[in-house]
């Protein structure tokens, strides 16, 4: 289970995309204690210095698993959005 925690103040409605595909609560994600729960694993791909180094010189491209995580909420009586949110794992 990969967990994604909500900013701070963030207020119900929640809106919740991973890779621009809406997310529906109770089906794909949980809201527990200020931070989403998802019932599918999720990754981050963290680029080590040579493999950026690598791709940035064009020697080779990588396609890694990627996901991206972003929410749409309320946050003080308005609507407010976070993109790239970080992804923990248990």
């Amino acid at each position: 289970m990969s967990r994604v925690k909500l900013p701070r103040g963030a207020e119900r409605p929640f809106r919740v995309f991973v890779n621009g595909i809406e997310q529906k609560e109770g089906a794909d994600y949980e809201v527990v204690d200020g931070e989403l729960r998802f019932s599918r694993p999720l990754e981050k791909e963290r680029l080590g210095l040579g493999r950026w180094t690598a791709i940035f010189l064009g020697l080779w491209g990588y396609y890694g698993k990627n996901d991206q995580v972003d929410v749409q909420y309320r946050l003080g009586g308005r609507t407010a959005h976070a993109t790239g949110l970080d992804i923990e794992q248990p």
